[in-house]
């Protein structure tokens, strides 16, 4: 016999299983909301992400139009790119590597610490424990390249918590100088620095785990600290360590 529902119980909303369309769309929002998906890249082909998650391109396209619908990706004739609201940040580049360094890392200390603040201070738990999840990866024999693509997935992920997808875009737009500057890429990939990378590499993955404690314990203060620490101690190392 069906139950009747009293006068004042409150209105349930009908159980629905979550699509292949709907999985397809959070994955990629993610990869989007992260950087992963840069502000303005070329979406990937719907033949190539059928390829890739194994389904029908019909999901795909569904995935997609979803995307579209809430404002993460837009149409440009045949081809679908991840919506920039702001321009490219450029900057010029000093004469000596060294002073592009500091410049930008002074540019990640105003932006970035009171933005992990702000991200600590909104993250739900399922944005904790994969910040958590990140800094478990962190090793000191981690290869250099390998680092620099969990460390950045580390930062934009935490970032990404904010809840402010201005921020989250001017944000990764400094992080694009930082990983795609042939600056850096020099100091980190020469020979004669190997032994000052492996210190900084080593030194990071304690720090990332600091960072992450405090994110996950909420403590504000302590994310505060954290970050500035980190950032503090890896531009030190690579001004006057690094050749």
């Amino acid at each position: 016999m069906a139950v009747q529902p009293m006068e004042n119980d409150p209105p349930f909303d009908p159980i629905a299983r979550e699509t292949v369309s709907s999985q397809i769309r959070g994955q990629l929002l993610h990869r989007i909301s992260t950087g992963e998906l840069a502000p303005g890249s070329v979406m990937p082909s719907e033949r190539d992400l059928s390829q890739r998650f194994q389904v029908a391109r019909t999901s795909v396209r569904e995935a997609m139009q979803g995307l579209v619908s809430i404002g993460a990706v837009e149409r440009r004739g045949n081809r679908s790119y991840v919506v920039e609201h702001l321009p490219e940040v450029v900057l010029e580049r000093p004469d000596d590597r060294k002073s592009f360094v500091s410049e930008l890392f002074e540019t990640r200390r105003v932006l970035e610490v009171p933005l992990f603040v702000l991200a600590a201070e909104r993250a739900d738990d399922d944005q904790r424990a994969q910040v958590a999840a990140l800094a478990k990866k962190f090793d000191p024999d981690l290869e250099i390249d390998a680092f620099r693509r969990l460390d950045r997935d580390f930062h934009t992920t935490v970032a990404a918590s904010c809840a402010n997808p201005v921020l989250i875009e001017l944000y990764g737009k400094v992080l694009d100088l930082l990983f795609r500057s042939g600056e850096f890429d020099t100091l980190l990939s020469a020979a004669t620095n190997r032994p000052g990378v492996e210190r900084i590499i080593a030194d990071s993955a304690v720090r990332h785990r600091a960072i992450a404690d405090a994110f996950v314990a909420g403590d504000l203060d302590a994310v505060r600290i954290a970050a500035e620490a980190h950032l503090a101690s890896v531009e030190q190392s690579m001004v006057e360590d690094l050749a």
